[in-house]
């Protein structure tokens, strides 16, 4: 049971500095010619320059020619138990002002939280008072929302992608391919950058200040969480600096595109006052740790609603990454319930045109026959609707209350656990609205969630309890597609452990077993990555239900030792410590389940990576069981004595990777 405690609040004066419990991370908030800026500082390390703040509305404009009353301090203490994230337990402290901004009849609050390692802000908006009575509706066009980034701050983002383009005009749907380590200034395809964002930056010391830490560099992660039906979802957008202004460049927060959802809808968001907007999240640290680590997505947020049952997570089978659409038949899904029920795992995933190829009376007993099994059934559906041509069926089920609580009393009359829904349509407030509703019919029907073609999660596994994941990542179907997605692999496996799968789950559906993305295993686009990798991605990529993209014939021609391994590889973790890695180079992590460690690597760094890492984690003299490549990428398994200092070295080849468990 979460537990909140509010310190008595203070008054302090504007231009004020605001303290993490630990003293250590300030945030310094200030009106300079009515104008509201903050700034981000450790000690002597600079994340953030004079940032602007404000929002416009279609009433006033809220980011200039205003008034600082009062900021109000307090303290945040809360804990938590989340099962769908990267932190089973966890303890959120911060340090919340409350900053009272006026103009005119209007009032804007902007309330920070500041944690030991995150700044996080949103705006609360009052009616507007008046003779004939108050504003209690408005529209919010725009926010001055920024984020000043010091100079020589490299970035590693994931461009946005224009409106309808791509498969059936279903772009934007974030799967596109991230830039590393690229100047700023640029503002990724036009459109400007998805969340989250991670930056680079050379330590700056503050103004003033002759000292620079001894970290190489400072790193920050900006992000939002917090998002429903009442705001749009937002990008970032590279933006031109003021004149005079501190920092190599500036970012500021955008609202959807115009051609989203086929053009319908508009941009802004229309609110009901008083109003709250979404939190802008930036995470800091002078290592990766804090950004790998970090849960203040799901610290400020809280359910919207209760679960109507006891979810239940695990891992489950997929045959359409390795069979594609005509896989999807009577025979095959129960010859994958099969494998599902022999690998001891708990879903089978059947994807598109499930009501054609095997419609809804045969679907009702292949349920029937998975329950036999000790199996239950997620079904995929297409969420259109009128925002793009996605022709896969069903169509028009989803987006629909009447016609989608219909669908979904026959899915609990039937036993079906979930449903994993795509091709949405953008960010504008009209599919977020969507996605709230999808989401929370599905609760009522006790039915768990999965998107694809979709927007990034904001908090939703805190905020909607049958919420369990969403794509929005260049996934694993990208290599049955094409063979250079493959030979990437490793390098994308080694970027959304710091960036896209840090503040939400991923449904990825990688950790196949089979050397070719074909239902013989003979042909088609084949793996570069060792069966290693398959095993330390099912590590690395967290989501709390995991369909992996094994098949059947695994259980024969893939090494025992690996399937042993995928039998028992947990889907819910309680704790996760980053221990070594750069975006794009290599990643080195661990995760506990329980009592259990599992420590992951993966490399693709053009040469072997050798390291000796400490594990604290495991006690002195400990029988580790290893599994790693040589340098074919032939893979196996040895025990391995911890050391009196706690340490393994260990090499991990090009394209392989290594495991560590007791």
């Amino acid at each position: 049971m979460a537990a909140m405690a509010l310190a008595s609040l203070t008054t302090v004066q504007a231009a004020e500095q605001i303290k993490s419990p630990d003293g250590t991370l300030t945030v310094t908030i200030d009106n300079a010619d009515g104008k509201p800026t903050y700034r981000v500082t450790q000690g002597d390390v600079v994340f953030l320059e004079q940032s602007p703040l404000g929002l416009k509305l279609n009433f006033e404009d809220l980011t200039q020619g205003l008034t600082l009353k009062e900021c109000k301090v307090g303290q945040v203490e809360e804990s938590y138990t989340l099962k769908t994230i990267k932190q089973g337990t966890v303890h959120y402290e911060a340090t919340e002002a409350v900053c009272q901004f006026e103009k005119v009849a209007c009032r804007m609050d902007v309330i920070f939280r500041v944690s030991n390692r995150d700044v996080a802000y949103r705006y609360k908006i009052y009616p507007k008072k008046g003779r004939g009575g108050d504003t209690l509706a408005a529209v919010v066009e725009g926010e001055a929302s920024g984020f000043m980034l010091p100079e020589g701050t490299t970035t590693f983002l994931c461009p946005q992608a224009k409106p309808m383009g791509g498969f059936a005009r279903t772009s934007p749907s974030y799967e596109t391919p991230y830039t590393l380590d690229e100047p700023m200034g640029k503002n990724g395809w036009g459109e400007g950058y998805t969340f989250p964002c991670l930056f680079k930056a050379p330590l700056t010391a503050s103004k003033g200040s002759s000292k620079v830490s001894e970290a190489a560099f400072a790193w920050i992660l900006i992000s939002e969480t917090g998002t429903d039906g009442n705001y749009v979802g937002c990008r970032l957008l590279s933006d031109v600096a003021p004149s005079g202004a501190e920092g190599g460049a500036s970012y500021k927060i955008g609202f959807p595109q115009q051609g989203e959802m086929n053009g319908f809808g508009t941009t802004t968001a229309a609110v009901s006052l008083p109003a709250e907007t979404p939190w802008r999240t930036i995470t800091v640290g002078t290592s990766l740790k804090n950004i790998v680590e970090t849960t203040v997505p799901f610290d400020l947020v809280k359910p919207k609603y209760k679960a109507s049952r006891d979810y239940t997570y695990g891992a489950g089978s997929w045959s359409w990454i390795i069979g594609m659409d005509p896989s999807c038949n009577f025979d095959e899904q129960k010859r994958y319930i099969d494998f599902s029920a022999a690998m001891g795992w708990r879903t089978v995933l059947i994807d598109a045109l499930w009501d054609k190829q095997i419609g809804y009376e045969k679907m009702a007993e292949l349920s029937r026959y998975a329950q036999s099994k000790g199996v239950g059934i997620f079904l995929w559906y297409n969420s259109n609707g009128s925002w793009n041509d996605a022709p896969q069926s069903p169509l028009n089920k989803m987006n629909r209350s009447s016609v989608r609580r219909q669908e979904m009393k026959w899915m609990q009359e039937n036993g079906i656990l979930g449903i994993k829904v795509d091709f949405f349509g953008g960010d504008k407030q009209p599919m977020m609205q969507l996605y709230e509703d999808i989401l929370t019919d599905a609760n009522e029907f006790g039915i768990q969630v999965i998107f694809h073609g979709c927007t990034l999660p904001r908090g939703w596994e805190r905020m909607y309890p049958n919420y369990v994941a969403s794509e929005a990542v260049l996934a694993s179907e990208n290599l049955h597609f094409g063979q250079g997605a493959c030979d990437a692999e490793a390098f994308n496996g080694c970027i959304h452990p710091f960036i896209r799968n840090t503040v939400g789950s991923m449904d990825f559906g990688g950790s196949t077993l089979n050397k070719y993305y074909n239902a013989d295993n003979k042909r088609g686009t084949h793996r570069v990555t060792s069966d290693v990798y398959a095993l330390a991605t099912a590590v690395l990529f967290q989501s709390s239900v995991q369909h992996f993209a094994m098949a059947p014939n695994n259980l024969t021609d893939a090494p025992a030792w690996a399937v042993d391994f995928m039998k028992k590889v947990p889907t819910t973790w309680d704790e996760v410590r980053f221990i070594d890695g750069y975006p794009g180079k290599y990643c080195i992590m661990a995760r506990r389940h329980g009592s259990q460690w599992f420590v992951a690597g993966i490399n693709a760094d053009g040469q072997p990576l050798k390291k000796t890492i400490t594990l604290p984690m495991f006690e002195k003299g400990t029988e580790l069981t290893v599994y790693s490549d040589d340098v074919q990428l032939q893979g196996s398994v040895k025990t391995v004595k911890q050391n009196k200092k706690q340490q393994v070295t260990v090499t991990i080849p090009t394209n392989g990777a290594v495991v560590i468990r007791e």
